[in-house]
């Protein structure tokens, strides 16, 4: 490089280094089908859970005579016959449709999906089909509130979608062996008027994981919806794969090949809870950029409050979290995720000849990644300051002056000598020998223990409800000194009693023990060589689930 153009470089607050090892393969992300598009460009949706139980502040359908249905929180079950008539009180006079829209377009948002009916069967549609519904002569309220939703966010220009529950607790011949049929009949009479008496539908949410295609109808009652409304999108959760992915209450892992949504709760709870553990900023942002930069779409979710209005601390973070896209938002929207696959400390975004570059967390001065198959021509920061990216051999490293960097993401754009969209996506993981006493239903792939190791807080190791005792193991493959571990719950303070083991020879001998773990456990120890560690969970409350296990040597 010469002397100036390297003075140019400084005065842009930028660095230039071409490096490339070798022109890469056109391998990138799968093209996106072109009814998809417009989905995949808008990266982020509002998801509203709300009906008549906002009233008790409990969660929506699973506190329905929840002890039945594997509904363990305590304080949480509401009997069958109060839950059922909790709709003949609830009168949302404070309900704005428009408001609503206001909002999700505030925070940045470019869709929303509403919860036409949950499991508990209460329809807030005006349903021919049952009489357990919003529009009930018993209901105070009386009012659609689909029609007025779907009014409001076709005159904004959002895109309208509907959640719909093929379980339906309240309705008496569900999944009965004699009279299925006739449920089967109510469902699709049901999908036909949300198809056909609401406008432009542009997206079907169905919530029915668990059983087969043809339990719900599902071909019959998909090829209708399609018929009604030829460019819906519709969700894998009907038995059927369709058109993309739902991964729930955490950040899918990079799939670029398909296309993926998760859904994720802004509260703990989907429905209204009074004084309900928010999520900060921070986490808010970094979950919507670990989404995008795993090729996925962020489905947030909101629970309103029984009056009809979405919680003033909610929507202040929503706009807190909008006014940011304001200006962050280009290495959001119509982006694609990686090259490299995300990571607690970073994730990435690409479009162009330009990836983007979030930086969650500088452990030291700079940051070191795999090297691209392409040169990087230029390094600034999508704000103000100084960015530097150096690539040589297989290493790209990237610094940024610590007075220009961002507490919550700190956003580098690359420019490239080709296109960003071309290259493999880089991961970071290499296999691990892990084992566990019990595995999601049944060693689902997803939720092996392989998960817990992964460097990936966005993928878990979880068990069968209903488990009490568990156990995690790893193999280092060879004798290793460990002194300290970071362990992260995806489901936080499920465990109630651990210990942390070593195997010597044939047996498991304890390093300590302790209670809950929560969120960000760390204990240091004297150091204790072997080749096997274990996490041995003595007492949960329900099915423990573990993002990330670390062992370290200091």
């Amino acid at each position: 490089m010469n002397r100036s153009l390297v003075c140019l470089a400084l005065l842009l607050g930028c660095s230039v280094f071409a490096a490339p090892a070798a022109k890469p393969p056109a391998s990138g992300p799968a093209p996106t089908p072109a009814r998809l598009q417009w989905w995949q460009d808008a990266r982020f949706g509002l998801f509203v859970h709300w009906g008549s139980v906002s009233l008790k502040g409990t969660e929506i359908g699973w506190s329905r005579s929840g002890e039945r249905r594997g509904y363990r929180g305590p304080g949480t079950i509401i009997p069958a016959e109060v839950y059922d008539n909790l709709y003949k009180e609830f009168n949302p006079t404070q309900f704005d449709a428009a408001e609503w829209v206001r909002i999700a377009q505030a925070a940045g948002m470019k869709y929303i999906v509403f919860t036409s009916r949950h499991h508990d069967g209460f329809s807030m549609f005006d349903t021919q089909a049952s009489d357990y519904k919003i529009t009930s002569p018993l209901s105070p309220y009386r009012r659609d509130i689909v029609k007025q939703l779907a009014d409001a966010s076709h005159a904004a220009g959002l895109k309208f979608g509907l959640y719909y529950s093929q379980p339906d607790w309240h309705h008496p011949d569900a999944f009965t062996p004699d009279r299925h049929a006739s449920y089967l009949a109510y469902l699709q009479a049901q999908v036909r008027e949300l198809c056909t008496n609401y406008g432009r539908l542009d997206i079907l949410w169905f919530d029915g994981l668990g059983k087969k295609a043809e339990d719900y109808g599902a071909v019959a009652v998909n090829r209708m919806a399609r018929e009604l409304q030829p460019h819906l999108l519709i969700n894998n959760r009907n038995g059927l794969p369709e058109d993309f992915d739902t991964p729930e209450q955490r950040v899918g892992k990079y799939q670029d090949t398909r296309p993926w949504e998760s859904c994720i709760t802004i509260c703990k709870q989907w429905a209204w809870k009074p004084d309900d553990t928010m999520k900060s900023l921070e986490e808010c942002i970094q979950t919507l950029v670990r989404c995008a930069g795993g090729d996925g779409n962020l489905l947030f979710n909101v629970g309103p409050m029984p009056d009809g209005r979405i919680e003033p601390r909610q929507v202040d973070r929503l706009k807190e979290m909008g006014a940011w896209l304001k200006k962050n938002g280009a290495s959001i929207y119509a982006t694609r995720g990686g090259p490299w696959h995300p990571t607690q400390k970073f994730a990435s975004t690409r479009q162009g000849n330009t990836v983007y570059l979030h930086v969650f967390k500088w452990e030291t001065d700079t940051l070191e990644l795999p090297a691209l198959p392409r040169a990087v021509k230029s390094a600034t920061l999508l704000g103000d300051g100084r960015a530097t990216a150096r690539q040589v051999g297989d290493k790209l490293t990237i610094a940024v002056d610590p007075a220009a960097r961002q507490p919550i993401d700190t956003i580098v754009k690359l420019e490239l000598d080709g296109s960003a969209l071309d290259i493999p996506a880089i991961g970071f993981t290499s296999p691990v020998k892990a084992t566990a006493s019990n595995v999601y239903h049944t060693n689902m792939a997803d939720h092996g223990p392989q998960e817990a190791f992964d460097g990936n807080p966005s993928t878990r190791w979880a068990t069968d409800a209903g488990t009490k005792q568990a156990w995690i193991a790893r193999d280092l493959e060879k004798p290793t000194s460990i002194a300290r571990v970071k362990i992260n719950e995806a489901v936080a303070e499920r465990v109630r009693k651990f210990e942390l083991q070593y195997r010597d020879g044939t047996a498991w001998k304890t390093i300590f023990t302790g209670e809950k773990i929560g969120k960000t456990f760390t204990r240091s120890f004297p150091p204790v060589t072997a080749r096997e560690f274990r996490l041995n969970i003595l007492e949960a409350t329900d099915g423990p689930t573990i993002a990330e296990i670390e062992l370290l040597e200091k």
